[in-house]
């Protein structure tokens, strides 16, 4: 066999595109056999009239949309609601807070008025427990003082009137009586305020006479002097010489000024208002 004899190829001879082009466009359908079509056919071709009509989403759009707004509109309404709830809890709570403070405050007004009660009650205990030592000490010194000062005070002179009065004692008078309505103040001297031993050495200052401050001396600082022997200016005393608890000012006409308690303050009384126990003269 010569060296340059033709040798046969065993690959298969190309098909022309033309036809694979053609069993191209009947596996693919219609659409590949147009393009192949067009392909082929000459420049001038006609448009294809022929649409294809494309699935329509419409149906499924309007429904996602509309949940999204009815979803929208929930939360919306969650909103709302709690935004209520919120303002009607702190509305309440305002409500709350303000009707403790009421109540703090009538329970405060009801305790300053209980405290007044008991202070009034208090003070009036006091003045009756006053009155009553007072009494307890005169009896005693009655009794004891015996028949003969009954037999004196029969035949004694009614006290002296105040339209009698001259000189010191009148200066006495006429200051403790304008001291009548001011305020009763423990170690009060005045000149608005006063405790009963203020006022006594403040009416006899005005006479130029000393007297001692307090009314346990007050009621030793002259001569002892019978209640139904009693001079305007006398001073007045409960409780025992020297010992004496309360003083006060003999004005005349059976009456007497002193700074007798926080309750009542300076006033102007009847001996039988409240009875002393004894009385000394200083002038």
């Amino acid at each position: 066999m010569s060296h340059t004899a033709h040798i046969p190829s065993h690959r298969k001879p190309r098909q022309r595109a033309s036809k694979s082009a053609l069993r191209a466009g009947v596996a693919g359908g219609f659409l590949s056999t147009i393009a192949v079509a067009g392909a082929a056919g000459p420049a001038q071709a006609e448009p294809v009239t022929q649409t294809i009509e494309m699935p329509t989403i419409t149906d499924g759009l309007s429904t996602a949309v509309a949940a999204s707004a009815q979803a929208t509109q929930q939360v919306a309404l969650d909103l709302e609601t709690r935004a209520s709830e919120d303002a009607a809890a702190e509305k309440a709570a305002k409500t709350a807070k303000k009707a403790h403070a009421e109540a703090v405050r009538e329970a405060e007004a009801k305790k300053k008025a209980e405290a007044a009660a008991k202070a009034k009650a208090k003070a009036e205990a006091e003045e009756r427990a006053e009155r009553a030592s007072r009494t307890a000490e005169r009896t005693t010194l009655s009794a004891s003082s015996g028949s003969s000062d009954s037999g004196s005070s029969a035949s004694a002179s009614a006290p002296s009137s105040s339209s009698n009065v001259s000189g010191s004692a009148a200066s006495i008078v006429a200051f403790a009586k304008a001291q009548v309505g001011d305020a009763y103040v423990s170690g009060g001297t005045g000149p608005n305020a006063w405790d009963c031993s203020g006022l006594v050495q403040a009416a006899y200052r005005t006479a130029g006479i000393d007297l001692p401050r307090v009314s346990q001396s007050q009621s030793t600082a002259g001569t002892q002097v019978s209640l139904d022997n009693l001079q305007p200016g006398d001073i007045l005393y409960w409780g025992g010489a020297g010992s004496a608890y309360h003083v006060a000012i003999y004005v005349g006409g059976g009456e007497f000024v002193g700074a007798q308690n926080s309750s009542t303050g300076t006033v102007q009384r009847s001996l039988d208002y409240d009875r002393p126990t004894g009385a000394v003269r200083v002038l």
